[in-house]
Order: C-alpha cells, then sequence, then structure tokens
C-alpha cells in the first residue's frame, strides 16, 4: 500500500493496513475468497475504503444479522460470488433462568473472553431483545463455547446452538446527535457525548477507564475518525458515525451516536 494511501489513516492502524494489503493479495495471487476473523467497525470501513480502490478484488461483510457492529470480511476474485455459507458464521442461544437471574452484554463477553479463553476476534455481536441473549461466533468455535461454558458470573447457563434465521432483533438504544466540536480528540468527544467537563473527561481517560475499538487508550489528545467506538466505563459508549462539515469558526460538524449505560 503506497505512502499517499497510508497518510489517510493513523500511524498505530499501519500494521492493519497491512494485512488487508496481504488479504488483496492473497484474493488476487491465489485467485481465491479470503475470509477473516470478525473486525470492528473502525476497521470493516478502513477495509472497504482500501479493497474498493483494487478493480480485481472485491469485498462483502457479513456479521450474521442485519446492521451487525462485528462483522467478518470475504475478499473475493471477480469470478467469484459469495453466499451466506461462506462466512462461516454461527449463533448460540443462551439458555439461563430468565425468572430467576439477570444477564448483561459485559459479563457474557468477559466469560468468553475469560473462562472460554478466547480472542475478541472470533466472536460477533453479542445481541438481545430484552430477554433472550444470543451469541455470533465463527462457527469453528461453536461446539467449544458449547462444551466450556457453564456459568455466565453465577447464573447457570447452556449455550445452545440456533440458526441465523432465528437470531433476535436487538434492542436499538443508539441515539445519534449531531454536535460541533473544536476537535476530534479523544477526551473532547468523550465530553460531548457524556456532556462533561474536558478535565473530567482527562481524569477519566488517564485512568484506564476508556476503550477505544476494544484497545485501551491513556492519551487525551488521541486523535479519533469515522466508525471508532469509545467504550467509557460506567457511562456507555460513543461511536463516530460521520464528519459532515467545518463552520465558518472552524468548528466541526459531526454525527455521534450515543449508547448510555
Amino acid at each position: 500500500m503506497n505512502d499517499n494511501v497510508r497518510q489517510h489513516f493513523r500511524s498505530d492502524e499501519a500494521n492493519f493496513i497491512d494485512v488487508v494489503d496481504e488479504w488483496i493479495r492473497e484474493a488476487e495471487d491465489q485467485y481465491r475468497p479470503v475470509l477473516t476473523h470478525f473486525l470492528n467497525p473502525r476497521q470493516v470501513y478502513i477495509a472497504k475504503t482500501l479493497i474498493n480502490r483494487n478493480d480485481d478484488v472485491h469485498v462483502q461483510f457479513n456479521g450474521g444479522h442485519f446492521n451487525a457492529e462485528m462483522q467478518r470480511a470475504l475478499v473475493y476474485p471477480n469470478y467469484y460470488e459469495p453466499v451466506l455459507g461462506d462466512f462461516n458464521l454461527a449463533a448460540l442461544n443462551v439458555n439461563y433462568p430468565v425468572k430467576f437471574a439477570e444477564l448483561h452484554h459485559s459479563t457474557i463477553l468477559g466469560t468468553l473472553l475469560g473462562e472460554g479463553g478466547t480472542d475478541r476476534n472470533v466472536l460477533g455481536d453479542i445481541l438481545t431483545d430484552g430477554e433472550t441473549w444470543q451469541i455470533i461466533t465463527e462457527a469453528g468455535m461453536a461446539d467449544y463455547f458449547e462444551s466450556q461454558i457453564t456459568h455466565v458470573g453465577k447464573v447457570k447457563v447452556r449455550l445452545e446452538p440456533v440458526g441465523l434465521d432465528q437470531v433476535v432483533t436487538p434492542i436499538n438504544e443508539w441515539e445519534p446527535e449531531s454536535v460541533f466540536l473544536t476537535s476530534l480528540r479523544l477526551d473532547t468527544i468523550v465530553g460531548s457525548g457524556f456532556h462533561l467537563s474536558r478535565h473530567r473527561s482527562k481524569e477519566l481517560i488517564e485512568a484506564g477507564r476508556i476503550r477505544v475499538n476494544w484497545g485501551e487508550i491513556d492519551k487525551p489528545d488521541y486523535e479519533l475518525a469515522v466508525a471508532d467506538i469509545i467504550s467509557v466505563r460506567g457511562f456507555g459508549r460513543i461511536r463516530l458515525d460521520s464528519i459532515d462539515g467545518q463552520t465558518k469558526k472552524d468548528k466541526l460538524r459531526v454525527t455521534l451516536s450515543i449508547l448510555k449505560k
């Protein structure tokens, strides 16, 4: 990937750009589709941007349900016509005593990563319609999770396979908001999203309570970009959906989506 392309992305994204470049070369040279692990929204944005510059390969994304946050990419040459089965996805229903226990996204994820001993990129979205909980994962990991996960926290559970056509429609509590910002710094966006002072935002960041795309960031001046997701422990999440323009006073007009805890 040439330097003119790289300059449009952050320096800490260089390794991922190299990975995308390898997917493109593999699909071109071996003339076959290449399936990735699950990608977060920022990675999807980068992969789509880079692959769409190439006339010889294409890409489709699928996370097992409409508007999936975590998605697998299939990079494929011109001749190939992808089908759903190419994405190698599975869904698991979390069977638990609904009337006597309550589950939470963070607890389920922590169990899968901790007790399951797996990386985040083999897991898709964790969904709920308010009562039913389901997990999207790579098909090759489904049997492992079924056999290994018997509790989420103190709640006894059983993971059971369901078809992708039985995936629940998740509650969508993201609230879009158009705001004006002086910059795309992390402390500025956290402050705007949760109506906090710059000082308070800086404290949260430096205390290690904030993650960007599931990685801990402790720099208040870290520059955010389209499709980044910021998780703020105790507050919720912010997604930078778009940069919509600039005012005459050099303020940025952006669209954020807020998911409050």
